[in-house]
């Protein structure tokens, strides 16, 4: 029959009990460098990734809505350019019958 020697009882204990205990120490030492972290982060200016997705589908509909009005804009230049010439030859034309209108004498 073997015989259990206490010193090594002892000291295996002793070692399952600092091995738990630095056990513990890490992970209370990884919680605190979170924490840290998170203030640092949580100070800097950035977003989340739903603010972020949010505003880029704003950017992206106002884009779209940017090129829907740049292309009626372009629509109304092109009507209106060829009225505006014929306006330009008839706004002439009533300035030379105003003009034949007019008393010689002023």
């Amino acid at each position: 029959m073997q015989t259990e020697n206490k010193i090594f009882g002892d000291f295996a204990k002793l070692l399952n009990g600092a091995a738990g205990t630095l056990a513990g120490v890490g992970r209370e030492a990884e919680a605190g460098a979170r924490d840290r972290m998170r203030e640092w982060v949580g100070g800097l200016d950035f977003v989340s990734r739903d603010e972020f997705e949010a505003v880029k589908a704003m950017a992206a509909a106002a884009r779209d809505e940017n090129d829907a009005l740049r292309a009626r804009l372009d629509a109304l230049e092109a009507a209106g350019k060829a009225p505006a010439s014929a306006s330009a030859s008839a706004t002439t034309a009533s300035t030379d019958t105003d003009a034949a209108h007019q008393p010689q004498g002023l």
